[in-house]
């Protein structure tokens, strides 16, 4: 068994109880030498007490086999999930090879000298266990597309009728973006610059080299044989980078954190996520920066949209990448990082749930710090899964978006509570300062930068609530991203968004012993 098998099946087995997934949480036993559960090879496994987000994970010293711990799951599985089951199983053995892959790689692409983003994906997910699996692509491929081995490729193109664009979209890409030179020439579009091989009545559409299969699958679509634009995948993947400051989204035929955890584009999506920008820009603190992501197209297939992201001027450095190894040392001459993060964090998001009844799908993926001089930003980007309280916003006095996602948009107080707990709490916050810091000073820094948040507003009802569900809480709301993402269908879980499916919970690591 390899140190890295030994490592996915402690996490395997602990996702499955913080989830409590088919009771197996019931099996915890507490006998004379402390506290266990049998596998279902009749292997007892000492269990410690979890710090962050449930109350026993498997002891350091354990090693277990991924087999030990997928025939247990199977055991306490309802028959009616053996799909998801099946699925799960195969999703572990990606995570594994992709693991043992990127061993194989790492120091040669430390050596290289590898972006931020490259940096950030060296880090698992904080809670879903197999994250390094992305169904659908193979392990030749991960080398050359995934973000953990800073790779650069081409971008493909795909020539588009005009006519399918949806309404919204930009009629072409941003000079900087596409695939054409400044001294060629070519068919003129209604924008006045060169076309490359469209003609006046075609579009051009960039596409990931994963997704060209699912493009040319499009009636009336056709995809060039050159590709051109070199680009460097992100921490997302789906996202690239063409410089420091221009980054373009694209549709990919695969699965993350979950195979019904789809990354295509869903007409709409991106208008939604335009939409979300403008929103959050009018309720912005001064150190809150927003991504531009106002420049998109989409068409009705989910394989063929693009969006144009445009950074701020600055060092950007993505939340995941704070806990990778080298980051916070190099940063250190620029600050104390890790306080004015959560500072910044929690103050905003804070004022965000109060004032206007907003939550952030914004984990550490899709935020980032910026550094601006001496001064410190937070830079927000991505945020079409954000929740929203239309009769609080027009209590403030704000329009509410027309959202084509009706999911975007709740007067539940309780449902802003869960996206903050699960999301600004758990991954941008906790997850980041206890791998940074020593546990006490991390559970001391983030319980007092929360209360200092909360304490601006006082005795206002929407900061009781969320101090009663954090700080006053006798247990923190947690999601069930492996039950939900892949496990159990929608049918059986009735969740209507699979990333904000909730169901278990955990210790409050923000109380005081």
């Amino acid at each position: 068994m390899s140190d890295r098998e030994a490592y996915l099946a402690a996490r395997v087995l602990n996702a499955l109880l913080r989830e409590d997934y088919g009771g197996l949480a019931g099996r915890v036993t507490r006998v004379k030498d402390g506290v266990g559960m049998l596998l279902a090879d009749g292997r007892w496994v000492r269990l410690v007490p979890g710090l962050l987000f449930q109350d026993f994970v498997v002891a350091e010293d354990e090693r277990l086999g991924l087999e030990q711990v997928l025939e247990t799951l199977v055991k306490v599985a309802d028959p009616a999930d053996s799909e998801g089951v099946a699925a799960f199983f195969e999703e572990c053995l990606v995570a594994l090879s992709a693991l043992e892959l990127h061993d194989a790689h790492a120091a040669e692409v430390l050596r290289r000298g590898p972006s931020y983003e490259a940096l950030a994906a060296f880090v698992d997910h904080p809670v879903y266990p197999t994250s390094r699996a992305r169904i659908g692509v193979s392990e030749d491929d991960l080398p050359a597309y995934a973000p953990e081995f800073a790779p650069s490729f081409e971008l493909r193109w795909a020539v588009v009728p005009r006519r399918a664009l949806a309404p919204g979209s930009a009629a072409r890409l941003p000079v900087d973006a596409a695939p054409w030179g400044a001294a060629e020439t070519g068919v003129a579009d209604e924008g006045g610059g060169p076309a490359w091989e469209a003609g006046p009545d075609e579009v051009l559409f960039p596409v990931h080299p994963l997704a060209v299969d699912e493009a040319r699958k499009v009636g009336g679509v056709r995809v060039l044989d050159e590709a051109r634009v070199a680009v460097r995948p992100t921490l997302s993947m789906r996202t690239v980078e063409i410089d420091a400051r221009t980054h373009i989204k694209l549709p990919l035929p695969i699965s993350t954190l979950g195979v019904r955890n789809r990354r295509s584009i869903k007409p709409g999506t991106l208008a939604d996520g335009a939409r979300a920008e403008l929103l959050l820009r009018e309720l912005a603190d001064p150190d809150v920066l927003l991504a531009d992501e106002q420049t998109y197209a989409y068409t009705e297939d989910e394989y063929l949209a693009w969006m144009v992201r445009r950074l701020p001027e600055g060092k950007i450095v993505p939340v995941a990448a704070l806990n990778a190894p080298g980051v916070l040392a190099e940063l250190r001459e620029l600050g104390d990082v890790i306080p004015e993060y959560l500072r910044l964090l929690l103050r905003w998001n804070v004022r965000l749930f109060v004032r206007y009844g907003v939550a952030l799908e914004a984990h550490q993926q899709n935020l980032a710090v910026v550094f601006q001089g001496d001064r410190m930003r937070l830079l927000v980007k991505d945020n079409d899964g954000l929740l929203a309280s239309p009769a609080r916003l027009r209590a403030a006095g704000i329009d509410v978006p027309a959202f084509a996602d009706e999911r975007m948009l709740t007067d539940d107080p309780h449902a802003l509570a869960d996206v903050f707990v699960t999301i600004t709490l758990h991954l941008a916050a906790a997850a980041v300062a206890f791998g940074a810091l020593p546990h006490a000073r991390a559970a001391a820094l983030l319980r007092d930068t929360l209360a200092e948040a909360l304490g601006e507003h006082g005795d206002h009802p929407m900061a009781r609530l969320l101090r009663a569900r954090t700080l006053e809480a006798a247990r923190l709301t947690g999601k069930s991203m492996v039950t939900a993402g892949t496990l159990v269908a929608k049918e059986r879980s009735g969740a209507r968004d699979i990333n904000k499916y909730y169901g278990t919970s955990g210790p409050n690591y923000l109380r005081r012993a």
